[in-house]
């Protein structure tokens, strides 16, 4: 039970734990490996009793951890700059009893940290969401679309240059702070969309990253008011969350959007996600991505029945999202809101067409809709054969048995 205890713990808050870190030690992977240690170490001590505060209690043990490597390390201690380091740490204080807003102070600046301009976009994104969300690097590689390889690669000169660098781990000046907002936006959306869509695992969503996205986002809000982009992702985010509650079954399987019960749907966050791109589109200036995305989750979010949803307005969104930003993935989503409008054998073509130039091997969804478009235009044997390659290819437990049960229907 503790074990369990332990784990739940981990997925939860290693994130918050190991944010507070890198800003005390100003190592990742120093970071890193003392949290590690220090949740090994309440295997062992919270067998008798649990403290009161545990991310606290993680924190402290990590911290001393972290300085006895340094002692130990002989060939840190050769070194005057590490020697002047280890008196620093010494003066570190411990970790605070509070569990209020210096936590998310903490993940905001781990995320301004990783988006430093020095860094290239890509090195960003997969830095903090290999962080804060905890993602093993196969599971990280997999949400860019790229080798585990390559991904292991872009953390290590990642970590490298913000040490070597000493990119400061703080919320820069505000005059600074827009020249690094693609990236922290680009962040933050990631570790929602790894809460409400798991990579892989036993349940569909891991709701405390929801959470922290939007938290997160609102946090950015308050720095950087009156930002279009920033209230075209906080809306996107409440629009989406707000059919959290209808999206899983009672046994944990998916419920598809157009079996979901619209009366759980949550009517305060569509409220305010429908205000905050209000105020976005308000503004003038070039359509962002952000608010193009919001706008297609508006149209979803307000539409009373599933057949009542303006496909044909959704499909005009995302051929806007394609031209600002292309992206296969977005060709892929168009094809799906097209086949509402012009029918399957249309939305196929552009799938087939898609895979030709982008054959996206890891994607489970590409094999999913064509067995989706093929079921609809009678061609079982193909639509099967698709399925079989979309189960190959998803982790997610839940994904996988909605793949078998939409297969098994066929016959």
């Amino acid at each position: 039970m503790l074990r369990d205890e332990i784990e739940r713990l981990f997925r939860l808050e290693s994130g918050r734990v190991l944010a507070t870190l890198i800003g005390l030690l100003g190592d990742f992977d120093l970071a890193e490996e003392a949290m590690q240690s220090a949740f090994e170490t309440a295997l062992e001590s919270w067998r008798a009793e649990t403290p009161a505060n545990p991310r606290a209690w993680l924190v402290g043990v990590a911290r001393n951890r972290a300085i006895d490597r340094i002692r130990r390390d002989a060939r840190w201690r050769e070194k005057q700059k590490e020697i002047e380091r280890e008196t620093a740490l010494d003066a570190l204080p411990a970790a605070s009893d509070d569990d209020g807003s210096g936590v998310r102070d903490d993940m905001l600046r781990l995320i301004f940290t990783c988006c430093h301009p020095a860094l290239s976009m890509e090195a960003q994104v997969a830095l903090t969401l290999r962080t804060i969300c905890g993602l093993p690097a196969a599971e990280a590689a997999r949400s860019f679309l790229i080798s585990e390889e390559t991904l292991a690669q872009r953390l290590v000169r990642a970590k490298a240059k913000i040490r070597d660098a000493r990119i400061p781990y703080r919320v820069p000046e505000k005059d600074v702070l827009p020249e690094r907002l693609d990236g922290v936006l680009a962040t933050i959306y990631l570790v929602f969309t790894e809460g409400y869509a798991a990579t892989r695992g036993d349940d569909l969503m891991r709701p405390h990253l929801c959470d922290e996205a939007i938290r997160l986002a609102r946090l950015v809000d308050e720095l950087l008011s009156e930002r279009p982009a920033v209230q075209g992702l906080l809306s996107l985010m409440l629009l989406h969350d707000s059919r959290r509650d209808a999206r899983v079954s009672k046994d944990g399987d998916i419920v598809r959007l157009e079996d979901q019960n619209r009366t759980s749907w949550n009517r305060a966050k569509i409220v305010e996600g429908v205000g905050l791109l209000d105020r976005a589109l308000g503004v003038r200036g070039p359509p962002h991505t952000y608010i193009v995305q919001a706008a297609i989750a508006a149209l979803h979010a307000q539409a009373p029945t599933f057949a009542d949803t303006d496909w044909r307005q959704i499909a005009g969104l995302y051929a806007v999202l394609v031209r600002i930003q292309p992206s296969p993935i977005i060709e892929l989503n168009r094809a799906a809101a097209l086949s509402m409008v012009e029918g399957p054998a249309r939305a196929l073509d552009l799938v087939d067409a898609l895979a030709a130039r982008h054959p996206l091997e890891t994607y489970a969804l590409l094999p999913a809709t064509r067995a989706d478009l093929l079921s609809r235009l009678g061609r079982i044997a193909e639509a099967r054969a698709a399925f079989d390659e979309a189960i190959r290819l998803t982790r997610l437990a839940p994904e996988r048995r909605l793949l078998e049960q939409r297969k098994a229907i066929l016959g």
